[in-house]
C-alpha cells in the first residue's frame, strides 16, 4: 500500500482545533456517520508562494529525477485550480551536495571518493540555486500575475518543461547527502540566491530523496576506515545520526544486524547536526510559522533494519541500512532507504506537511498531495470530500458544518465567532451556505463553502470549518 500522510487536508473533528471549544453543531455528530473535513480559509488571500525543491543528486537518483520531471505538470495543474489561477510563484532548486564541509568546522574536511561519481569535496554546490541550463533569467523561476491578468515571467517556454530541466540536477553528487544543510544554505541570506525568498510569501520546502539526511556537525565523520568508525560508507550517517529505542540505543547497537523500531534522530551525536536546529531555522524565517510548508517524497520509514551487504566495489559484506522500499524503474530496480531524520523535521510542522514514498513509477500522487496542501494553506473553500446528508428523512440535502470566524488565530487572545447556516434569503449575516462552483472546485460534487457578510471582517480573520463527509473505503 502506498504510504501517504496529509494531516493538513482532512482531519477528524476535535475540539482542540480551536481554543475554548464552544458548543457547536458538529459536536453532536455520530462518528459512524463518516468523517469530517477541516478547512482553514484566510479571509485575506496571500498569493505569494516561494517553493524550494531540495533534490538528492547522489548516484542513485537519475531515474527518480526523471520521474519528478515527468510528473511535475500534475503539481502545476492543481495550483492552477486555486481561485485566481496559478499563484505568484518563485520556484527554485538546490541539490543535497554541500561537499565535505561540516557545520561546526571552519574548513571542509579532506575530499573523499571520485568527484562527480559520489565523491565529496569542498562545499559542493553550497545551497546555491541550480537551473541546470534551463531557459531562465536568474537562478529561479519567477511567474507573477499582473493587475491586468497577464503574467510576468523570467523564463521562456512552458513552466513545467522549464522546471523539468531544472529538476535534473545530475546524479554524481556527494553520497553523504546533507539535505537539511543545503536547505539552510539556500535560504539563509545566500547572496547567490538573492530575491528568491520574499518576506510576505508562503515558503514551501520539498525534499526529493532516496536516502536520509547526513548533515555533519564534524567532518571527522568522513575519517578513513577504522575499528571505531567502520567502513567509509554512508551507513555512518545512520549509525551515528539515528537512535532506535528498540534495538539501537547506542551507535554500537545501531551497528548490529537486525530490525530496529521507534527510531528518531540522535540529538547527542558527536558527528551529525541536530535536526532541531533546522526546525527552528525554518520557523524563524517567518513571523507566522504557519506560512511554512514542508514536504517529502522519500523512502518509507519502515522497515528499519541493519543488514550485511556487499559494497558496490565488491569485497566483504559490511553493515548497511537495508532499503525500506523499491520499484522497477526505466533501468531496473530502484530503491530507497528510511528517511528518519527528514521525517522528524516534517512532523514538527503539523497541518503543514505531507510525506509520500518515492518508490513509485509515477510520482504524481505525491506531487498532487503537496499541491493540494499549498492550495489549502493559501485558502481553498472547496469541499474535497462528498458531503454527507445527515438527515435523509428531511427533504433536500441536510449538510452538517461547524463554521467560525477566528481572529488572532493561534495566539493567546484568539477570538472565535460561530457563524450560523444562512436562512433562505441570508438575512442572518454573517452566515454560511454550500454553493456549487464547477470551475474552481473540480473534486467530488464541486461544492464550495460560501460566507455571506453584511460587512468585511478584520483582515487577519480565518474561517475555520468542519463539515461532515461520507466515509470512504481506506
Amino acid at each position: 500500500m502506498r504510504h501517504v500522510t496529509a494531516a493538513s487536508i482532512l482531519g477528524i473533528a476535535a475540539c482542540g482545533l480551536l481554543a475554548g471549544c464552544p458548543d457547536r453543531e458538529i459536536a453532536r455528530v455520530r462518528p459512524e456517520q463518516g468523517r469530517v473535513e477541516y478547512k482553514d480559509i484566510p479571509v485575506t488571500v496571500n498569493r505569494n508562494v516561494d517553493i524550494l525543491f531540495v533534490i538528492d543528486d547522489s548516484p542513485s537518483m537519475a531515474d527518480k529525477q526523471n520521474n519528478l520531471a515527468a510528473n511535475f505538470p500534475n503539481f502545476i495543474n492543481v495550483l492552477n485550480t486555486i481561485q485566481g489561477g496559478l499563484p505568484d510563484v518563485h520556484i527554485g532548486v538546490v541539490s543535497s551536495d554541500v561537499g565535505s564541509k561540516a557545520t561546526q568546522d571552519a574548513a571542509p574536511a579532506p575530499a573523499i571518493g571520485q568527484i562527480g561519481n559520489g565523491g565529496c569535496s569542498g562545499t559542493g554546490k553550497s545551497g546555491n540555486l541550480q537551473t541546470s541550463g534551463a531557459p531562465v533569467t536568474g537562478t529561479f523561476i519567477s511567474d507573477i500575475k499582473q493587475t491586468d491578468g497577464s503574467r510576468t515571467k523570467n523564463y521562456t517556454g512552458a513552466l513545467d518543461q522549464v522546471f523539468a530541466q531544472m529538476a535534473r540536477v545530475g546524479a554524481g553528487g556527494c553520497g553523504f547527502e546533507q539535505h537539511l544543510e543545503a536547505m539552510k544554505r539556500a535560504l539563509n541570506n545566500n547572496p547567490a540566491n538573492a530575491g528568491f525568498l520574499r518576506p510576505d510569501a508562503y515558503l514551501a520546502v520539498i525534499f526529493i530523496a532516496d536516502e536520509d539526511d547526513c548533515t555533519m556537525s564534524k567532518g571527522t565523520l568522513l575519517a578513513p576506515e577504522s575499528p571505531a568508525m567502520g567502513p567509509l560508507q554512508s551507513f555512518r550517517c545512520t549509525r551515528f545520526g539515528v537512535t532506535c529505542d528498540q534495538g539501537g540505543q547506542t551507535p554500537d547497537q545501531m551497528n548490529q544486524v537486525g530490525t530496529k523500531t521507534q527510531c528518531h534522530p540522535n540529538d547527542t551525536s558527536q558527528y551529525l547536526e541536530k535536526v532541531s536546529v533546522y526546525v527552528e531555522f525554518l520557523k524563524k524565517l517567518k513571523t507566522d510559522p504557519g506560512k511554512i510548508i514542508v514536504a517529502g517524497i522519500m523512502g518509507t520509514t519502515e522497515p528499519f533494519q541493519t543488514e550485511l551487504r556487499t559494497p558496490p566495489g565488491g569485497g566483504t559484506a559490511i553493515q548497511s541500512l537495508a532499503h525500506s522500499c523499491s520499484y522497477t524503474g526505466a533501468n531496473g530496480l530502484e530503491v530507497a532507504d528510511p528517511p528518519t531524520r527528514i521525517k522528524f523535521l516534517l512532523d514538527q510542522f503539523p497541518n503543514r506537511s505531507t510525506f509520500t514514498s518515492i518508490c513509485q513509477q509515477n510520482l504524481s500522487d505525491g506531487l498532487v498531495l503537496i499541491a493540494q496542501l499549498l492550495k489549502s494553506v493559501i485558502g481553498d473553500p472547496c469541499i474535497e470530500g462528498k458531503l454527507a446528508d445527515v438527515d435523509p428523512n428531511t427533504p433536500g440535502p441536510q449538510y452538517d458544518c461547524s463554521v467560525s470566524d477566528v481572529t488572532n488565530k493561534g495566539k493567546p487572545n484568539q477570538q472565535e465567532t460561530i457563524l450560523p447556516p444562512c436562512d433562505a434569503n441570508a438575512t442572518n449575516k454573517p452566515c454560511w451556505r454550500i454553493n456549487t462552483d464547477l470551475m474552481n472546485c473540480p473534486l467530488s460534487d464541486h461544492f464550495t463553502l460560501k460566507i455571506e457578510r453584511a460587512q468585511a471582517p478584520a483582515p487577519e480573520t480565518h474561517v475555520i470549518a468542519n463539515c461532515v463527509t461520507e466515509a470512504t473505503d481506506s
